[in-house]
């Protein structure tokens, strides 16, 4: 497991340096100057000598690889400047709403846990019965509807209709129950589907026919075996949707007015606020890794096939 990770780790480093470099291209070739950017987020008029005086400043006067491993090193220290609408660091502005994004994805997360594996391996131990097909209208119906729309539904409902739940911000747990519904039912679509289909599949194995004609109780089958390594496509989709969680909470942040990382982000496209794109970039790469790293270390723990292969292969 040692040289696995350390294998996952030294892939890290292209990975960084890559989307680093698309990022810093991607701002530097584009028509949008930097220092009009600043000028235009900070309502000043620019003229020649401002316009030269902030280029001068943000080192846009130095070649492009200079300005890249510049900018490169700065990223290390997470140094990513000062923000052009707030005149406030930038890093600064990210740890004070990425607590409000990662609870958000949390009880997101929880929440579709909680009700997609009993469902998902409920309608696999029925299958065709009234929970399966309770279970396909459910997955059918949250991938299909779009979140700006759920959103707007709950909040016409639970808070203009009935007045049961706040309708934006942040303070109780009431207020996270809308935004974090609006964000599970789609998890909740494709975890359940993800978990029947899985545990079909297990049940079908030979380890589960040579375990019943060992005598161990079907619900031992079910719980200690078949569902621990049924569940291993849905470790993969949580880990891929809590990074994606992290960093794109964009839509229901916005209709719940949540102050998070992904409204934060929004606004920066809107204001040009090129210090706090990258920033984004760079978080979410590193979420998107890290998570990746985490779902494969739980998959070898949970699935000792894996970990066996891994080590046939060295």
């Amino acid at each position: 497991m040692g040289s696995f990770i350390m294998k996952r780790i030294l892939t890290i480093i292209p990975i960084f340096l890559f989307a680093t470099l698309l990022t810093f291209l991607m701002i530097h070739l584009s028509p949008v100057d930097p220092a009009e950017a600043y000028l235009a987020a900070a309502h000043i008029q620019p003229t020649d000598e401002i316009l030269d005086q902030k280029r001068q400043e943000f080192g846009l006067h130095q070649p492009l690889l200079v300005q890249y491993i510049q900018s490169l090193i700065k990223i290390c220290q997470l140094d990513f400047g000062i923000s052009y609408l707030t005149n406030v660091p930038v890093w600064q502005e990210v740890m004070y709403r990425m607590p409000a994004t990662i609870q958000l994805a949390v009880s997101s997360i929880f929440l579709a846990i909680c009700i997609s594996v009993p469902l998902g391996f409920l309608a696999a131990m029925k299958k065709n019965s009234a929970i399966d097909q309770f279970s396909r209208m459910l997955a059918f119906f949250g991938a299909s509807i779009p979140q700006f729309w759920l959103g707007y539904l709950l909040i016409v409902v639970f808070s203009v209709k009935l007045d049961l739940l706040p309708v934006e911000g942040i303070g109780t747990w009431q207020h996270l129950i809308l935004p974090a519904f609006t964000l599970a039912l789609p998890l909740i679509a494709i975890y359940t589907r993800l978990l029947r289909i899985s545990v079909l599949e297990n049940l079908l194995q030979p380890y589960v026919l040579y375990a019943r004609t060992r005598g161990i109780k079907e619900n031992v089958i079910m719980t200690k075996h078949v569902l621990k390594i049924a569940i291993s496509p849905l470790i993969i989709g949580i880990g891929m949707n809590f990074g994606k969680l992290l960093t794109g909470t964009i839509i229901v942040e916005s209709v719940f007015s949540w102050p998070g990382f992904g409204r934060y982000f929004i606004e920066a496209i809107f204001n040009r606020d090129i210090p706090v794109i990258q920033c984004y970039v760079f978080l979410a790469v590193c979420m998107f890794i890290l998570c990746n790293l985490i779902v494969d270390l739980v998959q070898m723990y949970m699935d000792p096939r894996i970990s066996r292969k891994g080590g046939a292969d060295q």
